[in-house]
C-alpha cells in the first residue's frame, strides 16, 4: 500500500475514536427525536457533521448537512435518523476495508 505504518496507525486511531465518538452521537441524536427537542436535534447533529466531516466521511457529512436543520415530524426525523446509522455503518465499514489494503 501506499501508506506507511505511521499514517496507518494514526488513521487507525482517528477512527475508533470516530466510532466512539458517533455511537454517543447517534444515541444523542435517538434520544433528541424521543423527547421530540428541536434544539437536541440540532445540537446534536451539527455535533455529528463537525465529527464526520473532520475524518473524512462525507456521505455521513452531507446527509447530515441536509437534516439537521430540518423541523420535519418525528416520523421522518426517525426515517433520516435510521439512514444516517445506515450510511455511518457503511462509511466505517469502506473505512476499514481502505486500511486493511492500506
Amino acid at each position: 500500500g501506499n501508506l506507511d505504518n505511521l499514517n496507518a496507525t494514526v488513521v487507525q486511531k482517528m477512527l475508533d475514536m470516530y466510532i466512539g465518538q458517533s455511537d454517543i452521537y447517534l444515541a444523542d441524536i435517538q434520544s433528541a427525536i424521543d423527547v421530540s427537542s428541536q434544539d437536541l436535534w440540532q445540537e446534536h447533529t451539527y455535533k455529528m457533521k463537525g465529527a464526520a466531516g473532520s475524518v473524512g466521511m462525507l456521505k455521513v457529512h452531507q446527509h447530515i448537512v441536509e437534516i439537521e436543520k430540518s423541523t420535519d415530524s418525528n416520523q421522518l426525523k426517525q426515517q433520516y435518523f435510521d439512514d444516517l446509522k445506515k450510511l455511518n455503518t457503511e462509511g466505517i465499514n469502506s473505512f476499514k476495508q481502505w486500511l486493511a489494503t492500506a
